[in-house]
């Protein structure tokens, strides 16, 4: 469902100006900041600063990688189960 709503989101963004993209990543980080920014404050991190936004981006990053890991077939991550050409 999300992948649809992302592949139908792409697909606006063509028929989109440069300001409303700019609008919409900027409404998403404002997102990441508000969900991820006090974890980062309690992890030590100065807020506003470089090496806080790169821990925002990471926190980000790994809670989409384990949202979505399971949407896809193992064959896209490295070959068939029980296979010579996968990691399995």
């Amino acid at each position: 469902m999300r992948t649809l709503l992302l592949a139908l989101l792409a697909l606006v963004a063509g028929c989109t100006t440069p300001q409303e993209r700019a609008a919409s990543m900027q409404a998403e980080m404002d997102r990441m900041v508000q969900a991820y920014g006090p974890a980062c404050v309690r992890l030590g991190y100065t807020a506003q600063t470089d090496a806080w936004r790169n821990c925002v981006l990471h926190l980000s990053t790994k809670d989409d990688i384990q949202r979505y890991a399971y949407s896809y077939p193992p064959y896209y991550f490295g070959g068939f189960p029980h296979s010579r050409w996968g990691p399995w």
